[in-house]
């Protein structure tokens, strides 16, 4: 397996409790890098012949100092940088170029998150905020933004320019109810990832390497980042060789699984059938705080 980019998970805690996230951010959530563990995985990161590092979490400001030094490092280290936040220390513009100054000719990316999960609407002031402060400082952005799963509600959909749709994994598995559902043998194939040739992986503050968020292959503080990629077999993992070859409704079958007769998309039947798999797989599937235990 040949990565080109890494994201590192700095935290799992994040300001908010989004009903759409993957990763079950939240004030109460655990979980959070050191220093010396985000250098760890810089120098691991260029021996495996990665590009591109991304900060993000949970919400990467949180660990401020921590971000800072990691960007300054990965700069200097020649990787693609950038960050994704949902810029909650954007109270103003000036708040905003202040936080985000240490970043200026460091980063090639500032990602904002703005939605009605968010910001109780399409755009909110503080994403805005950010936004200005990083045209200002010359740092390029982008912008996730996630419709709410109701289709019937117009004032959530088609207000933002490459609104994604949800999909329903981790927190985002409790939305499904207001989705419209479909039989559950439908769900044959993994439509959103590439399990054999992912490009990018996240790595979480307990060093787990997701392929998808909750699908582990590997832990870096355990083994090398390089040596995870040389040994890494897709068909052979227990979980993503089903997924591969018959998509969710895979584990289901192969595991004999109690299921619904239907789901929302193949996320959620994934995500439902992992979660009752964990007891079984708990190297593999993890961490808790991807699956919302204890929270």
């Amino acid at each position: 397996m040949k990565l080109n980019g890494l994201h590192i998970l700095l935290t799992y805690q994040c300001t908010f409790e989004c009903e759409h996230c993957f990763v079950w951010g939240s004030p109460r959530q655990t979980g959070a890098l050191t220093l010396e563990q985000v250098e760890e995985i810089l120098k691991q990161a260029r021996d495996a012949g990665i590009k591109s590092i991304y900060f993000e979490g949970g919400e990467p400001f949180l660990f401020y100092a921590i971000l800072a030094r990691g960007v300054r490092l990965a700069a200097e280290m020649r990787f693609s940088v950038g960050i994704v936040s949902n810029a909650y220390w954007a109270n103003s513009v000036a708040d905003a170029m202040e936080n985000l100054q240490p970043f200026a000719g460091r980063i090639e990316d500032l990602t904002v998150s703005s939605d009605y999960y968010h910001c109780g609407e399409c755009l909110g002031e503080r994403p805005q905020n950010a936004l200005v402060a990083a045209k200002w400082l010359n740092i390029p952005t982008g912008m996730i933004a996630i419709a709410q799963p109701d289709i019937s509600a117009p004032k959530t959909h088609g207000k933002i320019e490459d609104e994604g749709q949800v999909m329903y994994r981790g927190r985002a598995s409790q939305l499904a109810p207001r989705a419209a559902s479909h039989p559950w043998q439908m769900f044959d194939a993994c439509t959103h990832e590439d399990l054999r040739e992912p490009g990018r992986i996240h790595v979480d503050p307990f060093g787990n390497l997701h392929i998808c968020q909750g699908l582990v292959i590997g832990n870096l503080f355990e083994k090398s980042l390089r040596q995870i990629c040389e040994e890494y077999d897709a068909d052979a993992h227990p979980i993503c060789g089903l997924l591969l070859s018959g998509g969710p409704a895979a584990l289901v079958t192969e595991y004999h699984l109690e299921h619904a007769s239907s789901y929302a998309d193949a996320c959620h039947l994934c995500y439902e059938a992992r979660t009752a798999l964990m007891p079984r797989f708990p190297e593999l599937l993890a961490p808790d705080q991807m699956y919302g235990v204890g929270l």
